[in-house]
């Protein structure tokens, strides 16, 4: 087999299944074997590998493979006008090839284009605010063999607002290797005082200070570090990694450096997820124009020179594999599933070596400190978390896409900056994150006066809640998703619901069987089945899950769950109706589904019926 012969590096697992995958369009028992034999692996471990991650198949999957967003944002767009589009031109349901293997039909979950739904990708070329007649026309174009290449969209960056010029970080303009020349006058020890000294800690929602990450990985004593960007960004309704990566790749390439020289590495990584496939040819031209200027490779000027190289990876669809451990498992050609903390990454991380992991944001801030310098950062923004602040908004909003905003806005103008239409129930920090509601309108975007992480999820009155967190302020990872009145909240929490039980890697109990369950309390709720006693277990199970689960996947997937039922009560109580004279569990569509897959079975063996 040409792919794997001569390669026994357990590293460069991943990149031989994206190989098979993308020339075959499966990977077969009969590769599996092979793959097994030349890596000294079992089948079986290769199996459990193939099938933990969302993009690896083990049957075809058509010519052009269409994955469309299911997510919620495209759900309250025109979701279901673009699927029975994609079905009727194709004439398959999802989930479903075509007899003639040209089209295979797939959903999954937020692709990073929430600011222009209803998206697809396609062979993981993206596909932009669809309609159904978009949706003709692309399928004719590639029936009549126009190249996939020349159809598909180019997602804008749609940056839509940036404070004024005097306190804008991120999208200022920028000038490349500027940041870079200033190394010639600062140590790694330096630069590791200053990155603490302007108080940057980890935009990807950890928050853990950026200066003593890498501090702790400086002092390990082993000669081989290295630096991981991760660019995994598979939060539902954030896309700002998108667009800095698209528009600022050079920011990045810089930020990477910068770390890579204070640590002591010699080798980056950019762990990139499979949905951003596209921004792969962007990132590797970026990184040759620096190789070509020396500013990678051997002997990088600096106080004392360095020797730093960047390689890009590519995911292969696992949201838990945003957690470093579990993203460090997925480069080692592992199942991604995270690790417990007997050593953190800047210990012992990728390959047993000291490993320093940062978002992409935390990293394209580095450079802008350097440039702007630490007192001029320290005077935007708040006390506690000073500088700027990217978000990623979407939802029923006039004017959805990133905004670069000073830390300490309140929430209130926020949303009247984005033109917010009837604001109802706000997704915060995405499915992970928390419901905001009226009663958080006075709040400020910062980390100013934080409670623990719990306070917040142990409040029983909206009232005594308003009251207690006035003053507290919210801490973004960068999505906010806004909802009207006339969105169904319970609906919104049945996506999310889902999203946990397909994405948990299932390792442990608390998160595999616990979200599983409330997900059937959740469907018992919609279909007005419920009693209070329903709603106190929804309760006592959430805490547990939150409690007991071994990562950050399970500690945060009920957030959202506990705080709406916290602010919107009312929503809850409507499923309680238990005297009805309406089955709201029937579906004539579910209650036919096994009918439609017995047909389409029939149509695959004897061709289309007459």
């Amino acid at each position: 087999m040409e792919v794997i012969k001569n390669i026994t590096n357990r590293t460069s697992l991943l990149n031989v299944l994206w190989d098979i995958q993308k020339k075959r369009r499966y990977i077969s028992s009969e590769d599996m074997v092979k793959i097994a034999k030349e890596f000294k692996m079992s089948k079986m471990e290769v199996e459990g590998i193939v099938s933990f991650y969302h993009f690896f198949h083990q049957s075809d999957v058509g010519k052009y493979t269409v994955y469309l967003n299911n997510s919620i944002i495209s759900k309250i767009t025109n979701y279901k006008e673009i699927k029975n589009a994609f079905e009727h031109e194709v004439g398959v349901k999802f989930g479903h090839i075509t007899t003639d293997k040209m089209f295979g039909l797939f959903e999954t979950s937020c692709i990073g284009l929430s600011d222009q739904e209803t998206a697809a990708l396609i062979n993981y070329r993206a596909f932009t605010k669809l309609t159904p007649e978009k949706v003709k026309t692309i399928i004719y174009q590639l029936k009549a063999g126009v190249s996939i290449d020349e159809i598909a969209t180019i997602p804008d960056d749609n940056i839509q607002y940036t404070p004024n010029e005097d306190k804008t970080i991120f999208f200022k303009k920028f000038k490349p290797y500027l940041s870079l020349k200033k190394l010639a006058n600062n140590s790694p020890e330096n630069l590791i005082e200053l990155v603490k000294n302007a108080k940057l800690s980890g935009r990807g929602g950890a928050f853990f200070p950026t200066g003593l990450k890498w501090e702790l990985c400086k002092i390990q004593k082993e000669t081989q570090k290295y630096i991981i960007c991760n660019a995994d960004e598979g939060e539902p309704g954030t896309f700002k990694d998108r667009v800095l990566m698209n528009k600022l790749p050079g920011l990045l390439i810089e930020g990477m450096l910068i770390a890579g020289y204070a640590v002591g590495a010699s080798k980056g990584f950019i762990y990139l997820r499979a949905e951003y496939s596209y921004l792969k040819d962007t990132l590797e031209q970026t990184i040759a124009e620096y190789k070509k200027q020396s500013w990678l490779g051997k002997n990088i000027k600096a106080q004392k020179s360095f020797d730093f190289e960047i390689e890009i990876f590519i995911g292969a669809g696992a949201y838990v594999c945003g957690e470093e451990t579990a993203l460090i498992n997925s480069m080692e050609g592992k199942r991604g599933e995270p690790t417990t903390k007997e050593y953190f990454p800047v210990e012992k991380g990728y390959l047993g070596k000291p490993t320093v992991v940062n978002n992409v944001e935390t990293l394209c801030a580095v450079p802008r400190i350097l440039e702007m310098g630490v007192d001029k950062y320290l005077s935007i923004g708040t006390k506690l978390t000073p500088g700027t602040k990217l978000m990623s908004v979407s939802g029923d909003c006039k004017k959805p896409g990133i905004y670069e905003i000073e830390w300490g806005m309140k929430l209130k103008d926020f949303i009247k900056l984005i033109e917010a239409e009837n604001p109802y129930y706000i997704l915060y920090n995405g499915f992970s994150g928390e419901c905001l509601s009226e009663a958080d309108l006075d709040r400020e975007i910062s980390g100013e006066n934080l409670l623990a992480d719990h306070i917040q999820f142990e409040f029983n009155d909206p009232v005594e809640y308003a009251r207690k967190m006035r003053g507290v302020g919210l801490r973004s990872g960068g999505s906010f998703m806004v909802f009207n009145k006339d969105r169904d909240l319970l609906q919104i929490l049945k996506n999310i619901s889902d999203f946990f039980v397909e994405e948990s890697c299932g390792v442990c109990v608390p998160c595999r069987t616990g979200n599983f369950l409330l997900n059937k309390k959740i469907n018992k709720i919609i279909n007005r089945h419920a009693d209070y006693n329903d709603l106190v277990q929804v309760k006592e199970w959430s805490n547990i899950i939150k409690q007991s689960s071994r990562c950050g996947l399970g500690k945060t997937s009920t957030n959202c769950l506990l705080t709406a039922m916290l602010k919107f009560p009312s929503e809850f109580e409507k499923g309680l109706l238990a005297e009805s004279d309406f089955n709201h569990s029937f579906n004539i569509q579910n209650a036919t589904i096994e009918y439609d897959k017995i047909i389409n079975e029939i149509e695959s063996t004897y061709g289309q019926s007459n």
